[in-house]
């Protein structure tokens, strides 16, 4: 077992602030004339310092902050603006001058301090930006600056998965992001601790720029504070059970080794959950992978399930995830065995990897759906469902270059070949669509009558869908926008996301009413965000509403053909500004390949310069 010990508070450089745009601003106008301030407060590690120093920076502000050495100590937090022996009422009439102050870390705050913030809230002379961690003890002082309503309060999410990726210069595949993130929750301290842990483990993969992970989580400092509460749970007996769950998640509630009253405290507690059709697992991701590491080898030897139970186990998850996609419901599902088995570089089967890869790309996850069927394709190279799906995958996605002049849209090098090898069906329709040639498409399509409403025809699949998918096409079919915004609310509902936002898309060009189509076309683009670069005739266009006007222009220039040189002179500017708008519309389009531009807007014909 290796320890990595690391201050959890320490970041070697600050990662580039990222998303947040809406919260950014409300930040800053809340601290504006006229405004009293807010509360920022949300899980640890998920950024709530950061945003505010963002949205303070170059302001001229006070800084304070509470820590746990010093809850005992009267005005610790303020001692460097504060004489050192000084009574509330006067503390106030020293501070009035301060015209805005940020609190960090207000649940560590000493009594007298958080009394003296909230001094300060009512009287109203200084603006105050207040920060808190949820689920903290908290001074009463300070939860009653949101729950008296002194201040407004932004519960901050963790970081979108979307978001998350672009922090991530030099990138993870997809399987190791996702294990990441899994891990992680949102708090991105802990993934900067982990990304930097597993430096000297990265392994790198064929084609982009990406690594891999693999073996087991590293016990950093951080990882140890974050699973402290089942790495240092004292009685025996539940940790005995704790690491049962740790090896052997899911566990049916009827299971002999499961002491039901311990069971009930860790429920409790919120150490573990129990799923309505009884099966037990461990609540939080992250405590799963830190007891396994913790545990030491033989330990982890003796607990360990046999190759025969994880492959019981295995193909139950499997089974499940064959019933969901039947049941047109691809909302998330825990499948710890197939990732504890990627984790581990074990080898996947076939099978698995394939239905795996079904359910990613019906999710609009078109990467992760690529990925796993390379994992099953690493050990049967000629099985035609993986050939299948990640000939698919790469054809609906931007993750690579589009190939218009051969059989196949690859997404790494080498993948050509595995996509030329797939012939019929869906496969047929979306390396056609990869082509551009739409009417070879709609030829091609026979046993998937969706793909025929997806690319704009259903009069192809009339009768031929159930529930929801029917819906979708006969609001199509009658050119009618609110029920193709209906008919994706519910794709969406059922976590068919890429399906959902092509559904919106669909929608902005059947509206009669402007302000209902820039609904649907915002709608449409939040969601495409969210599916890995998907490329799809529906979405073509979509985006070029989420760019500043200018932006639009360099981005349907640079699409027909024109390079940076060629777009400067036309529009007038230097060859730098049209680099820095383009770089900045590549990270609103989700893509850096420029190859990709014909493929996210409607592009004119290249004028020349």
């Amino acid at each position: 077992m290796t320890t990595f010990e690391r201050d959890a508070k320490t970041l070697e450089l600050p990662w580039p602030f990222t998303g947040r745009t809406d919260e950014l601003d409300l930040v800053r106008r809340s601290v504006s004339a006229g405004h009293a301030g807010i509360a920022v407060t949300g899980p640890a590690g998920c950024g709530k310092t950061r945003l505010v120093t963002e949205a303070l920076r170059g302001g001229d502000c006070a800084r304070v902050a509470g820590t746990p050495e010093t809850r005992q100590l009267p005005f610790a937090a303020f001692a460097h603006l504060l004489p050192d022996t000084v009574s509330l009422h006067r503390a106030v009439q020293l501070l009035a001058r301060v015209r805005l102050l940020l609190v960090d870390d207000a649940h560590l705050l000493d009594d007298a301090s958080a009394a003296l913030v909230h001094q300060l809230a009512v009287q109203g002379r200084t603006r105050l930006v207040v920060v808190a961690t949820d689920g903290a003890p908290m001074p009463g002082a300070v939860s009653r600056l949101w729950t008296g309503e002194v201040l407004p309060r932004l519960a901050l999410a963790p970081l979108p998965r979307e978001e998350t990726a672009q922090l991530l210069a030099a990138g993870p595949e997809p399987l190791t992001f996702h294990r990441l993130y899994r891990l992680c929750q949102g708090d991105l301290r802990l993934l900067r601790d982990l990304v930097g842990a597993v430096r000297d483990r990265r392994v790198r993969v064929p084609g982009p720029d990406e690594w891999a992970w693999r073996g087991p989580l590293p016990l950093t400092a951080t990882v140890r504070e974050r699973a402290a509460r089942v790495l240092d749970r004292t009685d025996p007996d539940e940790r005995d059970l704790l690491e049962l769950l740790a090896f052997g998640e899911p566990l049916p509630l009827d299971m002999d080794d499961l002491d039901l009253r311990r069971l009930e405290r860790l429920e409790a507690d919120g150490l573990v959950r129990v799923e309505d059709h009884g099966a037990v697992r461990l609540a939080h991701p992250l405590h799963g992978p830190a007891l396994r590491a913790a545990a030491g080898r033989l330990r982890a030897r003796r607990l360990a399930r046999g190759p025969e139970e994880w492959k019981a186990a295995l193909e139950s998850e499997e089974a499940e995830l064959t019933r969901r996609i039947e049941a047109a419901d691809v909302r998330t599902t825990p499948t710890p065995v197939g990732e504890w088995l990627v984790a581990e570089g074990a080898p996947v089967p076939a099978g698995y990897a394939a239905v795996r890869a079904r359910f990613s790309r019906l999710r609009g996850e078109l990467r992760e759906a690529a990925a796993w069927a390379r994992e099953g394709l690493r050990g049967a190279a000629d099985d035609p469902p993986c050939r299948t799906e990640l000939a698919l995958a790469a054809a609906q996605s931007g993750e690579g270059t589009v190939a218009r002049d051969g059989d196949a849209t690859t997404a790494r090098p080498g993948e050509a070949a595995t996509a030329r090898g797939v012939v019929g069906g869906a496969a047929d329709t979306w390396l056609a669509v990869a082509r551009g040639d739409i009417g070879t498409a709609l030829a091609a399509v026979g046993d998937e009558p969706y793909d025929a409403v997806r690319l704009g025809a259903p009069e192809k699949a009339a009768g031929r869908l159930p529930g929801v998918f029917a819906a979708h096409a006969t609001a199509l079919a009658r050119a009618d926008g609110p029920a193709l915004d209906r008919a994706a609310e519910l794709l969406a509902e059922r976590g068919f996301l890429l399906f959902a936002a092509e559904a919106h898309a669909q929608a902005v060009r059947a509206h009669r009413d402007p302000r209902a189509a820039r609904t649907s076309r915002t709608r449409a683009a939040a969601l495409a965000r969210r599916c890995q670069g998907a490329r799809t005739p529906a979405l073509s266009g979509l985006v070029l509403g989420e760019l500043t006007t200018r932006q639009r222009q360099i981005v349907t220039l640079a699409a027909a053909g024109l390079s940076n040189r060629q777009i400067a002179e036309q529009l007038t500017l230097s060859i730098r500004t049209v680099g820095n708008h383009l770089y900045s519309a590549y990270a609103r389009l989700g893509t850096g390949d420029r190859a990709a531009l014909s493929w996210l807007v409607e592009t004119p014909e290249a004028q020349p310069a």
